[in-house]
């Protein structure tokens, strides 16, 4: 089983306490989204030889804004036999979409440090979502991730991308912005005119600094689109997990968005708890 730590919420940074907790327990319960009286039980030890798929964690794959308790706790979960990998999603952006991010200079030393500790196939950046406002425009995103990529030089292998997509209470946050004046909404639809110089951009300087770059559940493949080569890729990643764990993991999840090539996993986050409060975000 691949355990999903978390889509819903950063417990990495927010929450590790009660995650580490929860090993020690051996065992985290997780309520459906969509039915609050269903509840998983979800087993957080080891994988090992004949236990079934759904006895014990073959892989932790942690989603974060911050590593830095991650790194903190690297060599202990790997002396108790979880092995893992960690996404971080580092954007830089203005304080009026990410109110509560952590400082960019620490966030990328703790990566470069974790990079060093468990290797840099371990560490996957993801610039996530690229969103187009009058505060972050072609120009912003051009300058910070090519800034970006020049400091995690090294340290990460991948990053990830993916156009903003537009979810309810989202789009109502961002509504708020603009009616405040704090931003303006500019065009997210991928096209020729609004992104083709943004996603060269990005690119070349993944390219530059030696990163390979893909993209996240996006409809139209950017290669035949655009004519750059930016690869569709899966977050939780079968061939990376195979690969780094020698773990082999069948199939794909169909419980994620049209568009998702993620393996199956399980997830052991609640929505509506992350205290980041980033206002494009789908899961708050």
């Amino acid at each position: 089983m691949v355990v999903s730590v978390s889509r819903r919420c950063d417990i990495p940074r927010f929450q590790f306490d009660w995650f580490m907790e929860r090993l020690n327990e051996g065992f985290a319960d997780t309520v459906n989204p969509y039915n609050a009286a269903m509840i998983k039980r979800v087993p957080l030890i080891p994988m090992q030889e004949g236990m079934k798929s759904e006895e014990g964690a073959d892989v932790f794959v942690f989603w974060t804004r911050d590593p830095k308790n991650i790194l903190a706790n690297a060599d202990e979960l790997k002396e108790r036999g979880f092995p893992f990998y960690v996404m971080v999603s580092l954007t830089g952006y203005p304080v009026a979409l990410e109110p509560n991010q952590a400082p960019v200079t620490e966030v990328i030393a703790s990566m470069n440090k974790l990079a060093k500790k468990i290797g840099s196939d371990r560490v996957i950046w993801r610039y996530d979502p690229v969103i187009l406002t009058s505060i972050t425009n072609d120009e912003f995103h051009c300058k910070n991730f090519k800034n970006l990529s020049q400091n995690l030089s090294g340290s990460v292998k991948r990053v990830i991308i993916s156009v903003y997509d537009e979810y309810h209470r989202a789009g109502k946050r961002l509504s708020a912005l603009e009616k405040d004046g704090k931003l303006a909404l500019l065009d997210n639809e991928i096209n020729d005119e609004n992104f083709y110089g943004v996603l060269l951009d990005l690119y070349e300087s993944a390219k530059n600094a030696g990163i390979e770059i893909q993209s996240c559940a996006e409809k139209i493949d950017f290669k035949s689109y655009f004519g750059i080569d930016i690869k569709h890729g899966a977050c939780i990643d079968a061939l990376l997990i195979e690969k780094i764990c020698g773990i082999k993991i069948e199939g794909r999840d169909k419980n994620q968005r049209p568009g998702c090539l993620c393996c199956k996993s399980v997830d052991i986050g609640a929505y509506n708890t992350c205290a980041a409060k980033c206002v494009y975000c789908y899961a708050s």
